[in-house]
């Protein structure tokens, strides 16, 4: 046993402090642009009549994974409008959506690179297992010291927690591009920004969005978590039923995010199997 205690816990949030304070307007304009995003998000679906919504979902639904589907998707939305929850089902959809818009600005060109380097691969692969082995609820308390309560910690938790699986994987798809395609391609003299857009990326474009629908679902399961920080929508629900012994509460807000995970987890598989099969 070591005769002292390794100051892991002042190192920590001495960083935390020196962060907050030195980089503050970099912080606050992050905030701005989330706030900008899910507000977007949220003012447009609930501009929509929730008919027009369900009916757009439910094309949508049928286009990527069939009339089985979309049918399903279309009864649980009306369930989730008739139980009273459509404003926090479209308030977690946004938050959703705008997480999943940095997980993918950021992600994609992170694999991309990942998949060029292999020293660069070596670099960010225990950096992403620790990501993924962390515990969700970490997450929240360095969120909270950089952006405070409210709905802007409570995206950038589930965009750093939803992040690693489209790295990953987008880094998995290139690296399993038939080295003939490679070969072809040089022969025919592609620069790299062509055959990354022409042949890596579009070979890769299944197994890249099994990225992005395992990042979404790491995304939703993060809701009641993030709702622990006034991130609101349906977790906070949840929480609202759980605090309150209120199991009849809880329950329907857990269903109407089963449900949002089941429509998001169809459209997004169903849109990587239309891709392979082409």
């Amino acid at each position: 046993m070591l005769p002292f205690r390794i100051p892991i816990r002042e190192w920590v949030s001495g960083a935390v402090d020196y962060l907050s304070t030195q980089f503050s307007v970099i912080f606050d304009s992050i905030s701005d642009l989330v706030l900008f995003l899910v507000d977007n998000f949220k003012d447009g679906l609930l501009a929509l009549h929730p008919l027009v919504l369900i009916v757009i979902i439910g094309l949508i639904t049928y286009r990527m994974a069939g009339l089985t589907m979309a049918i399903v998707a279309v009864f649980g939305l009306f369930i989730v409008e008739n139980i009273g929850l459509w404003i926090a089902f479209n308030e977690t959809l946004a938050l959703v959506l705008s997480a999943e818009v940095f997980v993918i600005v950021l992600g994609l060109p992170l694999g991309i690179l990942a998949a060029g380097s292999d020293r660069f691969n070596s670099l960010i692969r225990p950096i992403l297992d620790f990501m993924q082995t962390m515990p969700a609820f970490v997450y929240l308390i360095p969120a909270v010291m950089f952006f405070g309560l409210g709905l802007v910690p409570g995206v950038i938790a589930t965009f750093v927690f939803a992040i690693p699986p489209l790295i990953r994987l987008t880094n998995l798809g290139i690296r399993q591009v038939p080295k003939e395609l490679i070969e072809a391609s040089d022969a025919f003299g592609a620069t790299r920004t062509q055959k990354l857009l022409k042949v890596q990326m579009p070979v890769a474009l299944p197994t890249v969005m099994a990225g992005v629908n395992q990042s979404i679902m790491l995304g939703l399961s993060m809701v009641v978590i993030a709702a622990m920080i006034g991130a609101g929508g349906l977790g906070a629900d949840v929480l609202r039923g759980i605090s309150r012994l209120q199991v009849g509460q809880g329950f329907e807000a857990g269903l109407a995010v089963v449900i949002l995970a089941i429509i998001l987890d169809r459209i997004t598989a169903g849109f990587g199997q239309m891709k392979k099969a082409k």
